[in-house]
């Protein structure tokens, strides 16, 4: 049998001492040691791309916030002898599990830089810190805190509170990741005691105290059985609990009674350090007492109060984190015992994170990724009920069973048989629904598995003639015939993928125990196809997860980025992945990446402008998308709401356009006119087939937008853009604008006369369904297009008129991270506002076998590009909270993500 992984092993043996190491190196030597494998003729390429993410990923260290007013000495933990036992045990963990040395190496350095922004433990008095650490979604947030929590152990904290979701589940998850990574032995209790993790190399450690175990959550009993003062233990002691007021008042209780002292009701002598993996779980609105947020907090805080010496660190998937978001007022965000006053911590993730940039904003992977859901509407609608009946499976369903399939095909054929494979479904919150899916995906598996079984010996030819092994051929062609696998050899691993699929409810009333790791105790590896809802949502993790299947409806930030649960790292079968999301989704989520990743951009902008933590906060709070994100949560409750919002280092654009040609003949007139006005002025740059005018006065623009008619759902973003941009006018004084083209035409792009003979290549652009059900809406219908993923601008387009010294300056940074420019970074390299000009021709794009379809052509649209650094400068909208406002809200698509699982 070629043994794989011992030939990986050895690559990585020869190369590790190489620096720098390339890509070619390694291609190089695994050629080389590939006869010595036996492996002449086999297709090495995955192998090659499994020790570079070993070798060659990179992580860079991301950037701090710091209170600027305050006194911290941010280099304690260098200036005093601390034995790294707990880290150090970790780190050779990591490298034993797969990580990288390179990634391993930085994260050490993260977590020491986070350690500094807390206190010494030894410091004398009472003190507490507050912070907040952004990460991404499936990034290694839990990674990160374990190692922080390793190295706090080592510094000398003795308490460590993990914080870790509002599901059982998922705090069982959290606690199997500490066991391996800190406690060294399994908490189970069935297997109490067994070496585990770092405990395996390192049987003879310092083993840390849990408190709790995967099966029990901290309660009343425990907290009777124990009877006793954390002074008796000498080694440090780990709580890891649910985010529940039942089980933070146990947990406030036993702490009281047995470790304060009765003079102040303090503790005193037990540095701690509190981590809360749930910060960003941010609807105030449930129904749910154990889990009402706002008594959360005031729990915590609690808890909080009872120590002399408290650190507590909130991680968050989004910087729209409900520190900044949930409160009604500056003041009491600002005020907040949590708000992190004292440190914002900004991770990076590897170059090989597999995240929401990748499959929805690069305009190279995103293609191969995403898949269209338009056809599940009739059968499970987005907006249905608890007791809806499901008749059958959508076809795009089907598809995705079929891709899961043949992928799981493809890594038995690349021997990752021993790999965990999962595949997720998410079309429902209702528990009763998710059964029905279940039901019928468990007899469709089961009739490709009788169809596979009599079929996958057979000649191709004769195989084929069955109607389930034909469907699994066209996926083969459709989505992975550019591999290496042949179908020959796939149509041979059929059964075995096939049969080894086990199906999954994964919900609060299912008695199904997904457990990965209780498949690796057994020597075995899970093939699960996972249905659920929240519990899908937010915070598990599904392992080797490869296809991805959601047909659900929301705009909330902290659900749409925590129900991602494709984000992640796939080195190996990266190219098997695939997402089904409809055509909407995706473009939210496209959304979503952008304003992220523009406000991660934000905070190391800011940290070069020496701002603060607050600063960060009241500059979410003012972000555009902000208003969505607290919209439902507080307009059930108030009156009236004034919302401030700030452009800085933002991007606008008329991403909706009206379905009525007749509407856009002024706008093609004005932009006509516009063009010729500019040009008696001054004569354009041309670059390609573009134009680009440098410091046109802020009144001719002005003039401009006036005039230009945006669509009616655009109405309050041109209002308040225009407001913006007086405010900034006298700073900058005037705009730089770009009539854009494309550089070269194609068979399919019209062109655009602007001025005799001087024209613009139209830009083409796939638009998706809105407000309808169909993509196409009558101008009767007020109907109007959304450009795919709620943009049509490209980075190229950004990027105009830029110096080129600034470009290259902008690529020089980007390459020692490992990445491209962000579009941000182009906005916040600008002197002044960008004002672009567009011609549009708007298709849709039914599937690869029907050809496109035009729908409008020389549309014109604008892009509107604001610098940087104007933090300060906000503009205001008040909107009244009546329950016709809260339920248009509704009706755009909002899950009520507090609902699921619960309801039957």
């Amino acid at each position: 049998m070629r043994n794989l992984n011992d030939f990986e092993t050895a690559i990585v043996l020869a190369l590790r001492n190489t620096s720098p190491l390339t890509v070619a190196d390694i291609e190089q030597k695994a050629r080389m040691l590939a006869p010595v494998f036996g492996l002449d003729d086999y297709p090495i390429e995955q192998i090659i791309k499994s020790v570079e993410t070993k070798l060659v990923t990179t992580m860079s260290e991301g950037i701090s916030l710091v209170d600027q007013c305050a006194e911290h000495d941010d280099a304690w933990h260098e200036k005093k002898e601390i034995s790294w036992d707990y880290w150090s045990d970790y780190e050779g963990h990591l490298k034993s599990e797969g990580w990288g040395p390179r990634v391993v190496n930085t994260m050490g350095d993260v977590t020491g830089k986070i350690l500094g922004l807390l206190k010494n433990p030894e410091d004398a008095g009472e003190w507490k810190r507050r912070g907040l650490v952004i990460g991404h979604v499936q990034s290694g947030k839990t990674a990160n805190y374990i190692g922080l929590i390793s190295k706090a152990a080592d510094a000398g904290y003795k308490l460590i509170i993990v914080i870790a979701g509002i599901h059982n589940n998922l705090r069982t998850q959290t606690q199997q990741r500490v066991d391996e990574g800190f406690i060294g032995r399994n908490s189970d209790p069935n297997r109490r005691g067994k070496l585990i993790g770092v405990g395996l190399d390192h049987p003879n450690r310092r083993f840390p105290v849990t408190l709790t175990t995967t099966d029990k959550d901290f309660d009343k009993r425990i907290a009777n059985q124990l009877g006793a003062d954390l002074q008796v233990y000498k080694q440090p002691v780990v709580v890891v609990i649910k985010k529940n007021v039942s089980t933070l008042k146990s947990l406030y209780a036993w702490l009281k009674e047995w470790n304060t002292r009765e003079s102040a009701d303090k503790i005193d002598n037990i540095p701690m350090l509190m981590i809360d993996d749930e910060a960003d779980n941010a609807s105030i609105n449930t129904k749910k007492e154990d889990i009402n947020p706002t008594e959360t907090n005031k729990q915590i805080r609690n808890v909080l109060s009872l120590f002399r010496k408290s650190c507590y660190v909130g991680y968050t998937a989004t910087p729209f984190a409900n520190i900044f978001i949930n409160p009604d007022t500056e003041d009491e965000m600002l005020g907040h015992d949590l708000f992190p006053r004292d440190f914002i911590y900004c991770l990076d993730a590897p170059t090989n994170y597999f995240g929401p940039q990748k499959v929805f904003v690069d305009e190279v992977s995103s293609p191969a990724i995403l898949r269209t859901i338009d056809d599940a509407e009739h059968i499970i609608s987005l907006k249905h009920k608890k007791d809806h009946p499901i008749s059958d499976l959508p076809r795009s369903l089907k598809n995705a069973i079929h891709a899961f399939i043949v992928g799981k095909a493809i890594r038995i054929i690349r021997d990752h048989r021993n790999k965990h494979a999962s595949m997720m479904v998410n079309a429902s919150r209702f528990v009763d629904v998710q059964r029905q899916i279940r039901e019928h995906i468990s007899l469709y598996v089961k009739e490709m598995k009788n169809a596979v079984m009599f079929n996958y010996a057979l000649p191709e030819a004769q195989a084929l003639k069955n109607a389930h092994m034909q469907a699994l051929r066209e996926i083969y062609d459709e989505e992975f015939s550019d591999g290496s696998e042949p179908w020959q050899d796939i149509q041979k691993a059929l059964y075995e993928a096939v049969d080894a699929i086990k199906i999954f409810v994964v919900n609060s009333k299912s008695d199904e125990a997904l457990d990965y790791r209780w498949a690796e105790e057994n020597g075995e590896s899970l093939t699960a196809l996972a249905i659920g809802g929240l519990s899908l949502s937010r915070g598990l993790t599904l392992e080797g997860l490869m296809v991805s299947y959601m047909y659900r409806n929301t705009k909330m930030y902290d659900t749409l980025m925590q129900m991602g649960r494709w984000f992640g790292y796939r080195a190996d079968y990266e190219d098997l992945c695939r997402v089904w999301l409809p055509s909407e989704s995706q473009g939210w989520y496209s959304h979503i990446a952008e304003a992220t990743e523009e406000l991660r951009q934000q905070i190391k902008q800011m940290r070069r402008d020496r701002m603060s933590p607050i600063d960060f906060g009241l500059y979410v709070r003012a972000h555009p998308d902000a208003l969505l994100v607290t919209a439902l949560n507080k307009m059930r409750y108030a009156e009236r709401l004034t919302f401030t919002r700030n452009f800085s280092g933002r991007l606008l654009q008329t991403y909706i356009l009206s379905s009525n040609d007749n509407l856009h003949s002024d706008n093609r007139s004005l932009i006509k006119d516009f063009y010729s006005d500019l040009k008696k002025d001054k004569a354009p740059v041309s670059i390609g087939n573009s134009f680009f005018w440098e410091k046109i006065s802020w009144e001719k623009a002005e003039q401009f937008l006036i005039q230009f008619k945006f669509h009616k759902e655009l109405q309050g973003e041109k209002a308040l853009a225009l407001d913006y941009l007086r405010k900034i006018a006298d700073k900058y004084g005037a705009v730089d604008i770009a009539y854009v083209s494309l550089d070269k035409q194609s068979s399919n792009n019209s062109t655009f006369s602007l001025f005799e003979n001087e024209k613009i290549f139209c830009q083409e652009r796939a638009v998706g369904k809105t407000k309808e059900n169909s993509i196409k809406q009558t101008p009767e219908q007020n109907g109007y297009y959304t450009s795919n993923k709620q943009n049509f601008m490209t980075t190229r387009d950004e990027a105009l008129g830029l110096a080129v010294e600034i470009k290259e300056r902008l690529n020089e940074e980007a390459e020692k991270n490992g990445k491209p420019v962000a579009r941000i970074d182009y906005r916040l390299a600008r002197a002044r506002p960008f004002l672009t000009v567009h011609v549009l021709r708007l298709v849709h794009k039914p599937g690869k076998s029907e050809p496109d379809e035009l729908l409008l052509d020389e549309v014109p649209a604008l892009g509107i590009s604001f610098p940087g650094g104007d933090y300060s400068v906000m503009v205001t909208v008040d909107r009244v909270a009546n329950r016709i406002l809260v339920k248009q809200l509704q009706d755009e698509g909002l899950d009520d993500p507090d609902e699921e699982d619960d309801d039957s």
